[in-house]
């Protein structure tokens, strides 16, 4: 909720990771995101409010367009950089560690990098003249590679999916140049881009596997997003995914 220049927001058990990531990124002067201001008298976090442009739905027509898709990508990039150096604490960690749970196929080999953003959808990203300014909602932020996080990214704005599960104004495009588009604006190197394709179809299976959990167990908006089929949507990107795998990856590799 906002309230003059803050934004007021529940805790939950994510939050002490959270406030610590937006510490960080304060103390080494990345303007990308917002500030953590401590707690109100009814024990919600205050973040500032950052001005600018966010995609709502419907989702607006500058979706679509390849210059705010890379200016996305040179600022997630950016944050990455910013977090290289952040180590937090086991117990921090803790609190985002997903469970290992039956038939989950286990987390790509590669060590975690850094704590990434991990949910850049449109509605996390605030523009100013067209350009991406800042990353807001961090709630989801845990441990990452550099290729999981433009995966993430391509996922929401590429998109990685079948044309029916796409927002109006991603119809139609070629997701698969979208893709190289966003890697070349991050800059990721040549070996990150052969992992990408098996990432991105291991992320895939482990999501419905998540997804469901959390419907299980949390309940409100996890089980709502069940219930509206979220999990049918996962699997008609897995399906995308290995119908295009192999166009991804020569694209990719150019």
């Amino acid at each position: 909720m906002r309230a003059g220049d803050t934004v007021r927001r529940p805790l939950g058990p994510h939050s002490p990771l959270v406030h610590a990531v937006l510490r960080h990124l304060e103390d080494v002067g990345f303007g990308g995101a917002p500030r953590y201001l401590g707690l109100d008298e009814q024990g919600r976090e205050v973040l500032t409010y950052i001005h600018g442009e966010v995609a709502g739905r419907p989702h607006p027509a500058w979706l679509a367009d390849d210059s705010r898709l890379a200016s996305v990508a040179r600022l997630l990039r950016a944050y990455d950089d910013a977090m290289a150096g952040f180590a937090p604490s086991a117990r921090l960690l803790r609190t985002v560690t997903p469970p290992d749970l039956p038939g989950m196929p286990p987390e790509p080999e590669e060590p975690p990098e850094f704590i990434g953003h991990q949910d850049i959808t449109p509605e996390n990203v605030v523009f100013r003249g067209g350009e991406a300014v800042a990353l807001i909602d961090f709630d989801l932020a845990r441990p990452a590679t550099r290729v999981d996080e433009v995966l993430n990214l391509c996922i929401h704005w590429a998109p990685l999916s079948p044309e029916q599960d796409r927002s109006e104004p991603l119809r139609g495009v070629d997701a698969v140049v979208r893709t190289r588009l966003a890697a070349d604006a991050y800059g990721l190197d040549e070996e990150a881009r052969t992992r990408f394709v098996p990432t991105a179809i291991r992320r895939t299976k482990r999501s419905w596997h998540l997804m469901r959990h959390r419907a299980q167990t949390l309940g409100g908006g996890w089980a709502r997003m069940w219930e509206d089929g979220v999990g049918e949507k996962i699997l008609r990107r897995l399906a995308w995914l290995e119908a295009e795998g192999q166009r991804i990856s020569a694209v990719l590799r150019g």
